[in-house]
């Protein structure tokens, strides 16, 4: 318990502890502003005295929300909010990160205590994004399959959402590329069918998350930490495993990433994971 307490360093930033708070989804935005319900969410655990705070799931682009409600940089507005934030994060003497991510096929929903339904295209929706035009649940609206322009956009998207983390304060980036969500689904065999070379064999599949990570690298200061949460394991026969996730992580180390959040499942539903109190610490 008392190794809690210490100090940890990643790079050249100082954690005056390791506890660390996730990612947690808000759903209280709207079109992608933060606001005074996440200054007081954010800044009440840096008050209570976490180390590391990191935003929930910060879309890149519009289409890469989960929801409507989702927070959101992928334009310059969203800056002067999350600059608030992360000041007063920095007068309690905590580290704000920020989580950059992209739904892909599982974007488009009504939020949890809405139904958490698919939204389709017409009716406050969009047309969702994935590897393959193969939706998560098979009675739902078939995802647009990126072509290779689709693809670097949502890569320049990455890019330019490093440049206004920066700009808005933050001083660690996680990119979620676990729970299902578009870089996960190009990780993932079970989601991704493509016979370009994004897809098939282990490193054609981990090449979009290898780009995005280049490019948020060019972009992010050397002494600042990046880090990736993946999905250590699908949980079923034919999909990503742990041998697949160790592999990744000797990559991820020789290409800028310093540390790796361990989480499990998401990527096709109705996988049975034995969920329980630390289920993931193996991982």
């Amino acid at each position: 318990m008392s190794q809690l307490f210490t100090p940890f360093k990643l790079r050249e930033i100082a954690l005056k502890n390791r506890i660390v708070v996730s990612p947690m989804c808000e759903y209280s935005s709207e079109d992608g502003f933060a606001n005074d319900w996440h200054m007081v969410h954010l800044g009440s655990r840096a008050v209570g005295g976490a180390g590391l705070i990191i935003t929930e799931a910060t879309a890149v682009l519009p289409q890469g929300r989960i929801t409507p409600d989702d927070l959101g940089i992928w334009k310059d507005e969203h800056i002067e909010q999350l600059k608030k934030i992360t000041g007063f994060i920095k007068q309690q003497g905590a580290i704000a990160g920020i989580q950059l991510a992209h739904a892909g096929r599982k974007a488009s929903r009504t939020s949890p205590w809405k139904g958490n339904k698919l939204l389709a295209s017409g009716t406050g929706g969009w047309k969702t994004e994935a590897p393959s035009d193969i939706a998560f649940y098979p009675d739902e609206e078939l995802p647009l399959a990126l072509d290779r322009q689709g693809i670097e956009a949502i890569v320049a998207a990455f890019k330019s959402g490093t440049k206004r983390s920066l700009q808005a304060g933050f001083q660690l980036i996680e990119v979620h590329a676990a729970h299902g969500y578009l870089i996960n689904e190009f990780m993932s065999p079970l989601a991704n069918k493509r016979t370009d070379k994004y897809g098939g064999n282990f490193d054609n599949r981990i090449r979009f998350l290898m780009e995005i990570i280049h490019a948020i690298r060019a972009e992010w200061p050397e002494n600042f930490p990046l880090i990736v949460r993946i999905s250590a394991s699908d949980w079923t026969v034919g999909g990503w495993t742990v041998a697949d996730s160790i592999s990744l992580a000797k990559i991820l180390k020789n290409n800028g990433v310093d540390l790796i959040d361990c989480s499990s499942g998401g990527v096709i539903p109705d996988v049975s994971i034995p969920a329980a109190p630390g289920y993931q610490v193996p991982f």
